[in-house]
C-alpha cells in the first residue's frame, strides 16, 4: 500500500521544483505574487481545506458519534459563506501578506502583530500535528508499516515542496490534489454502494444498534479503553485461549487485541452510544446529554473558525483584487458542497460493516478499511490503495498551507528575515511538528482539529470582523480581546485534555468552548475599545477596505500601512 502514495509524493515534489524559478521575493513565497486565478485558487483552497478531518474524520465521527456528526461538514462549508460575506474582498484590499500583517497595518501595533503571530503558531501546530499523525495511522493500518514512517514521509514531502516553490508550488499542488481527492473519494463510494448488496444498503439507511457480534471479531485497541460487560462474554485476550468473562469492568490495554466470539454481547465504552439504534440516529450531537447545546457549539466553532484560519485567509491575498477573492470564496462553496455529499456514505456503511471500530478507537480509519471488508480480492485491494493515496493527498495539501502560515509567522512576523531564511523555515517547522507527532500516535485527530477551529473562532474571527466593519476598534481592545479569546479556547481545552472533565454540561463547556468563548472575545474587544480612542487613520482604512479598487480609481497596491506624518 505504501506504493500507492509514491505517485502523489512524486507529483507534489515535481510541482514544488517547478516553482523555484519564480521565487525571487517574499511576496513570491507567501502569496505567489497575487496572480492566481479564482478557479485555480478555489480548487487550491478546497484541496487545502479537505484535510484528514474531512477525508477520514467525518466518516469516522459518524461511526463513533452518530449521524449528528454530519453537522461538521455543514459547518465547514457554511464557513465559506460567512467568509464570502464579511472577509474575503476586504482582506485582499489590505495588501497584507499575513494575518499579523493585517493586524499591525489596521491598528498600528507591533505588539498586536507579534501576538497574532503567536496565535498563528498555536492554530498551526494544533492543526498540523493531527495531519502528520493521521498519515502515520493510515499507512500503519493499511500497509502494516511503522507509525513513524508515515509521519516522517509527510513532514519531508511538505517541507521540501515549500522550501522549493513556496505559495506558488503549494497552490498548484493543492489544486491538483483537490481533483485527485474528489475522484478518489467519490469513485470508491459509488463502488461500495453498488457492491455491498441491497440488505447492507437497507441496514445503512435503517441501522440496528450494535449489540452482538455477528461473527468472531478481532478488535485491536488503539487507546487504553475501559470496557463494561453487562453479561457473560466469550473472548480471547492478547492471544490467550478463549475464556468466559464475568459481567463487570475490564481495561483493554493500548495495542492489545481482543477476539470476541460470534454472538457475544458488545461491551459498553464510556458514555458513548454504539453504532445504530435510535440515539445514534438522532440528527444531533449528544456527548453528554445536551444535544442542542453540543450541536450549536460545533457549528459556532466550525463556521466562525473557518473565517479565522490563517492558512485559509492567506489564500485571498493570492488573488489579483478583491473581486477575485470574492469569486474564489463563492466557487469554493460549490466545490466543498460536492465533496461533502459523500462522507455520510462511508460513515453509514462503516456503522454496518465495521461497528467494532467504535470499541477500538480506530474509527478514523473506517474509510480505508471498508473496501477490503467488502471485497477481499483485487477490487478491494485496488480501492484501498486509491483511498490511501487520496488520504495521503489530503494530509499533504492541508499541511502545505498550514506549514506556509507557520513559516510566515516565524520568519516574516516574529523575526523578519530574508527570503533565504523564509525558505529554510519550513524545514525547521516541519521537524518540530514531526517530533510532536511521533509520540501522539493514539490521539483523537478530530479533537485537535476542532480545537484549532475553536481557537481561530475566538481570536482571529473577532479581530477580522471588528477590524473590517467597526472603525472604533483600538489596538488595546484587539490585544486584550485576543488574549481573552485564546485563554477561553485553548486554555480550557488544554484543561479538558490533560485533567479531564466529568461527562455532561462541564465536558461540553470545556471541550467545545466556542459557543461562549467567541461572544466573550467579541464583547471584550468592544468594551475595551470603547474606553480608548481609535487610530487617526481608521476612517481612511475603512474606505480602503470597502471601496472596490477597480471602480474607486485607487490602485490595488500592497501598501496598507498607517499614514506617516510628513
Amino acid at each position: 500500500m505504501i506504493l500507492a502514495i509514491v505517485p502523489v509524493l512524486l507529483i507534489t515534489l515535481l510541482i514544488g521544483a517547478r516553482g523555484v524559478a519564480a521565487m525571487r521575493t517574499t511576496s513570491d513565497f507567501l502569496v505567489a505574487s497575487r496572480r492566481i486565478s479564482p478557479t485555480v485558487n478555489a480548487a487550491a483552497v478546497s484541496g487545502e481545506y479537505l484535510s484528514a478531518a474531512s477525508f477520514l474524520g467525518v466518516a469516522g465521527l459518524v461511526v463513533k458519534d452518530g449521524v449528528g456528526a454530519l453537522w461538521y461538514p455543514v459547518g465547514f462549508a457554511a464557513g465559506y459563506i460567512v467568509m464570502l460575506a464579511f472577509v474575503a474582498a476586504p482582506m485582499r484590499r489590505t495588501g497584507a501578506l499575513t494575518v499579523p500583517d493585517f493586524a499591525e497595518a489596521r491598528l498600528g501595533s507591533p505588539v498586536l502583530r507579534r501576538l497574532a503571530a503567536v496565535i498563528v503558531l498555536v492554530i498551526g501546530f494544533l492543526y498540523l500535528v493531527p495531519q502528520f499523525t493521521a498519515a502515520g495511522q493510515v499507512l500503519a493500518a493499511v500497509g502494516g508499516s511503522p507509525y513513524w514512517l508515515g509521519v516522517v514521509i509527510a513532514g519531508a514531502a511538505v517541507s521540501v515542496t515549500l522550501a522549493l516553490g513556496g505559495m506558488r508550488a503549494a497552490t498548484y499542488v493543492q489544486a491538483f490534489q483537490f481533483g485527485l481527492k474528489l475522484l478518489l473519494f467519490i469513485v470508491p463510494a459509488i463502488w461500495l454502494v453498488l457492491h455491498v448488496g441491497p440488505s447492507t444498503r437497507a441496514n445503512a439507511l435503517e441501522p440496528v444498534e450494535f449489540t452482538r457480534f455477528t461473527a468472531a471479531t478481532p478488535v485491536e485497541f488503539r487507546l487504553d479503553t475501559e470496557l463494561t460487560l453487562t453479561e457473560p462474554t466469550h473472548a480471547s485476550i492478547a492471544g490467550h485461549p478463549q475464556q468466559l468473562l464475568a459481567p463487570g469492568r475490564y481495561m483493554a490495554d493500548a495495542g492489545s487485541t481482543w477476539v470476541f466470539a460470534a454472538g457475544a454481547p458488545v461491551p459498553r465504552v464510556g458514555t458513548g452510544q454504539p453504532p445504530g439504534g435510535d440515539e445514534w440516529a438522532r440528527p444531533l450531537l449528544d456527548p453528554g446529554g445536551y444535544p442542542v447545546l453540543a450541536t450549536w457549539s460545533v457549528l459556532v466553532a466550525t463556521v466562525l473558525g473557518t473565517m479565522g484560519l490563517p492558512h485559509i485567509l492567506v489564500r485571498f491575498h493570492t488573488s489579483a483584487d478583491g473581486r477575485g477573492a470574492r469569486r474564489t470564496a463563492a466557487i469554493t462553496v460549490g466545490m466543498l458542497g460536492v465533496f461533502y455529499l459523500f462522507p455520510a456514505v462511508y460513515g453509514l456503511l462503516g456503522a454496518v460493516l465495521l461497528p467494532q471500530l467504535y470499541l477500538s478507537g480506530g474509527t478514523d480509519t473506517v474509510v480505508v478499511a471498508l473496501p477490503a471488508t467488502v471485497d477481499q480480492g483485487w477490487a478491494g485491494t485496488t480501492f484501498t490503495a486509491l483511498l490511501t493515496a487520496g488520504a495521503f493527498a489530503a494530509f499533504l495539501a492541508t499541511s502545505l498551507g498550514l506549514l506556509l502560515a507557520v513559516s510566515g509567522a516565524l520568519a516574516h512576523d516574529l523575526v523578519p528575515g530574508t527570503l533565504r531564511r523564509l525558505r529554510f523555515t519550513p524545514l525547521v517547522a516541519a521537524l518540530v511538528v514531526v517530533l510532536l507527532a511521533l509520540p501522539a500516535e493514539r490521539i483523537d485527530v478530530g479533537v485537535l482539529v476542532t480545537s484549532a477551529f475553536a481557537v481561530a473562532a475566538s481570536t482571529f474571527c473577532p479581530l477580522l470582523v471588528l477590524g473590517i466593519w467597526w472603525p472604533r476598534l483600538t489596538a488595546q481592545g484587539a490585544l486584550v480581546g485576543m488574549v481573552v479569546g485564546l485563554i477561553c479556547s485553548a486554555g480550557v481545552i488544554a484543561v479538558d485534555l490533560f485533567l479531564g472533565a466529568p461527562p455532561g454540561l462541564i465536558d461540553i463547556v470545556l471541550g467545545q468552548p466556542a459557543l461562549w468563548s467567541v461572544p466573550v472575545a467579541f464583547a471584550t474587544m468592544v468594551l475595551v475599545s470603547l474606553r480608548g480612542r481609535p487610530p487617526a487613520w481608521a476612517a481612511a482604512a475603512m474606505l480602503r477596505l470597502h471601496l472596490d479598487e477597480n471602480r474607486s480609481g485607487s490602485a490595488a497596491t500592497d501598501d496598507f500601512s498607517p499614514p506617516r506624518a510628513s
